[in-house]
């Protein structure tokens, strides 16, 4: 009896000096290559340490990527050879002796034959119910923008490095962004450092350069504008940073320029005409319809040289046509005012999301808007681009 009694008082104490997975506070996964073949591992431990990757197509593991770096917030890329299975991994921090450590969690690899994505928009302003976005069992989720509420509640008032809001996010659903390559696009919510008041006040309200997203979020690119390309769906995403941009020049000013002259524009423009893809779909957070008049009209030209064009601007469910072009509003948060677009297709005060099925070889892509119970509200058929030969 007291060797059992000796026992467990061993295991108790040990517990309680090396709690390892319980200083692993969260994980999410994103991909900061233009392709595919590489997913980078976010994690944050509440102790500083360097960061390790262990992962494999079994749950043995087998393959170890180490970063020699003393952090809470990390950051590890790993390369994807398999497609189809399911990956394996962990992530550790910290001395041997005494290791933050989680347990094994999985993720799918990339499919070969029927792509799912998601997208949503406006969780910062939603609790929602993912019931139906989890039955699809979807391979990336993407988002419209307004991602959290803000960042000022979650830090100091003005304090642009803070990530807390960020981290409140990834706990809504941890499985989830676990197990799910996560890929946001901004909103002016994700850099809101103030409150914005009835006027513009001495001091910017938000942080144009979205240093506490970039900082949390390991995308392409720059982080606030990306792309991404998935070439065996012969598929690619643009995402733009495009909010409330009616304030641009004042302390409201969110975005960044959107101009003829604009880097924003030119590098639209420059993928536009060099992408081979034969599907293309943007993403940004403004008004479609006030977006397609800018430049003369020349950002609606651009978008419609795509396949379509998505954003998270209203609190609706919406989608739009423009010469057979479609245009889509998706919001985790569907009860709020309507002001439908002009050439409005379909609308509806629904919570929603949109899911884009494609399967490799076909030279059509179908985009459904559905409730969050998974019940498809509007289906829209979208053919592959056709080229000048």
């Amino acid at each position: 009896m007291r060797s059992k009694i000796w026992l467990l008082t061993f295991l108790l104490l040990a517990i309680a000096l090396n709690p390892a997975g319980a200083q692993v506070e969260r994980i999410w996964l994103t991909h900061k290559s233009h392709d595919p073949s590489r997913l980078v591992v976010n994690w944050e431990t509440a102790r500083p340490g360097n960061s390790i990757v262990s992962y494999g197509t079994t749950p043995q593991l087998g393959r170890t990527v180490t970063k020699d770096e003393n952090v809470t917030l990390h950051h590890v890329e790993i390369d994807l050879a398999e497609k189809d299975g399911i990956y394996h991994y962990r992530v550790e921090s910290g001395p041997q002796n005494n290791p933050q450590i989680s347990k094994i969690a999985t993720f799918k690899g990339y499919p070969t034959q029927e792509l799912r994505i998601a997208i949503v928009g406006d969780w910062g302003y939603a609790r929602p119910d993912l019931t139906g976005l989890k039955q699809d069992n979807v391979h990336l989720l993407l988002t419209a923008g307004d991602n959290v509420p803000n960042l000022y509640q979650f830090g100091a008032v003005g304090e642009m490095n803070s990530t807390k809001a960020f981290s409140t996010l990834i706990d809504s659903a941890p499985e989830l962004f676990a197990s799910t390559p996560f890929m946001p696009v901004l909103g002016n919510h994700d850099r809101e450092i103030r409150p914005r008041g009835p006027k513009p006040p001495a001091e910017p309200v938000y942080d144009i350069e979205a240093t506490a997203y970039r900082k949390f979020f390991a995308l392409p690119d720059e982080g606030w504008k990306w792309h991404f390309d998935v070439p065996d769906f012969n598929l690619s995403l643009i995402a733009l940073d495009l909010n409330h941009i009616s304030d641009l020049g004042t302390t409201w000013q969110t975005c960044h320029a959107f101009g003829a002259d604009s880097e924003q524009f030119t590098w639209y423009r420059d993928l536009m005409t060099k992408t081979q893809a034969s599907f293309v779909v943007t993403l940004q957070n403004e008004r479609n319809a006030t977006m397609r008049s800018q430049v003369g009209g020349a950002w609606g030209q651009w978008f419609e040289k795509g396949s379509a064009v998505v954003t998270g601007f209203g609190y609706f469910a919406e989608r739009a046509e423009v010469n057979g072009f479609p245009y889509f509003n998706t919001s985790l948060k569907g009860d709020g005012d309507r002001y439908p677009d002009s050439k409005s297709a379909f609308l509806a005060s629904e919570h929603s999301y949109l899911l884009l099925t494609l399967k490799r070889g076909e030279t059509r892509m179908i985009a459904e808007l559905k409730n969050l119970q998974g019940m498809v509200l509007d289906r829209r058929e979208i053919l592959a681009r056709a080229f000048e030969k």
